[in-house]
């Protein structure tokens, strides 16, 4: 089955890298052409008020934070602290010509922050770079965590996107995945995002949860549907080591999901969608079809290898072929720049070859396709084979494009892994 990161989060590099510069440069090579490139800033807010029992991201809640970094971690202080790493952006890329294309706001619950706090840290993106006219600019938001006039402060500091973590529509697949809010919020929410003057909604949802059935995967669908977002991002649960849902299928309390069942529910969320008008563009995301404008410019900034500088709590950034990633911890975070220096764990230079493999990776996963040009000759071989399967589309393929089928998309890992030798 397909699987992604969710909406915002940035493909993850390795754990192991080069050592970062302390002052964050970056080489020529890097800088090389980069005024033909779009360039996206990611902005990561590490704080929840619980812990997901599915979650595995680089997020924190009080408790966890308590005793650990003191003022450094504190949220009260974070938007100052951010805004000093997207000054840092500014000083390495030096007198990069470039506005910001795309802003995307993620985390952990970025709305636990004061509208105010999100507000400054676009801010400081426009005071330091620019935003393009047509800039897309979302945040991330849990559906208890905002109201009519938070929204609307949004709006007013010039966010034009909201993305909900729906999940799902049926109370006890939300309390197995450890969601506070009732059902009916997120539906909500949209209303509200849209009375705030909010051009584009999204809502996130989840599939193959414990104990979900496909009519209650069929509800949370029709339940997305009826609250009318131009965007719905659609996962397969991946249940991850060390969180607290592994556990507990691992000590039997609640079963794991199979792939079969995954399956079905895919071909539920592409049937249902497209009934409703709605289009995949990438394997775990539909837009409205009749609107290019409803999908996620910035997310796309990932899949096709353009520029963006992730800031924040083990962020990740990439730019002209160096991928880069900070410290984890919020006070480790905060100590450096404090101190004025990178708060850069570590970085990749991706090789010609690396570049390539990740284009295939990525871009297959794309409606647009892959171009068969990048192929090796194993991998062409395999998408061959592919073709006479029916795993890729003929017509672009036949135009030079490898493109999946609806049973490609179902089998799009494996896919993938044939097509990248």
């Amino acid at each position: 089955m397909p699987s992604a990161t969710p909406d915002g989060d940035p493909p993850r590099p390795s754990a192991w890298g080069d050592p970062q510069p302390e002052d964050g440069s970056l080489p020529p090579s890097a800088l090389a052409g980069r005024a033909s490139r779009p360039l996206g800033f990611y902005l990561h807010v590490p704080y929840c008020a619980t812990r997901c029992g599915y979650c595995d991201f680089n997020t924190y809640t009080s408790a966890e934070l308590h005793g650990s970094g003191g003022v450094l971690a504190s949220r009260e202080n974070y938007a100052a602290t951010l805004a000093d790493e997207i000054r840092l952006a500014r000083k390495v890329l030096g007198d990069d010509p470039r506005s910001v294309g795309t802003v995307f706001v993620g985390g952990g619950t970025p709305t636990l922050l004061p509208a105010a706090d999100l507000g400054r840290m676009l801010s400081v993106i426009r005071d330091e770079f620019g935003l393009t006219a047509d800039a897309e600019v979302t945040t991330e938001a849990n559906p208890e965590s905002v109201d009519p006039g938070y929204l609307a402060q949004l709006r007013e500091a010039g966010f034009n996107r909201v993305s909900f973590g729906m999940q799902s529509a049926r109370p006890h697949v939300l309390r197995i995945l450890d969601r506070t809010h009732t059902p009916g919020r997120p539906e909500a929410c949209v209303a509200e995002a849209r009375a705030a003057g909010f051009t584009h909604v999204n809502l996130d949802l989840i599939y193959g949860t414990p104990g979900e059935s496909d009519d209650d995967w069929r509800a949370s669908l029709e339940a997305a549907l009826t609250a009318r977002p131009d965007h719905i991002s659609a996962y397969a649960l991946i249940v991850e080591e060390g969180t607290q849902l592994a556990r507990r299928i691992r000590r039997g309390e609640v079963p794991m999901t199979d792939d079969d069942a995954h399956a079905d529910r895919y071909l539920i969320a592409e049937e249902t969608l497209s009934a409703a008008g709605m289009a995949w563009y990438e394997v775990s995301n539909w837009a409205t079809a009749t609107d290019p404008a409803a999908r996620c410019r910035h997310n796309e900034l990932y899949w096709t290898g353009a520029d963006w500088w992730g800031a924040g709590p083990g962020a990740h950034s990439h730019v002209g072929g160096v991928r880069w990633w900070n410290v984890k911890h919020p006070a480790a975070y905060a100590r450096a720049l404090a101190e004025g220096r990178s708060p850069g764990a570590g970085r990749e230079l991706l090789s010609a070859e690396d570049r390539r493999v990740e284009r295939v990776l990525l871009e297959l996963r794309l409606a647009a396709g892959c171009p068969l040009e990048l192929l090796a000759p194993a991998g062409a071989a395999a998408a061959r084979r592919a073709l006479s399967d029916g795993l890729l589309e003929p017509g672009p393929y036949e135009r030079g494009s490898a493109v999946l089928t609806l049973r490609g998309r179902l089998l799009a890992d494996a896919v993938v892994r044939d097509l990248v030798d």
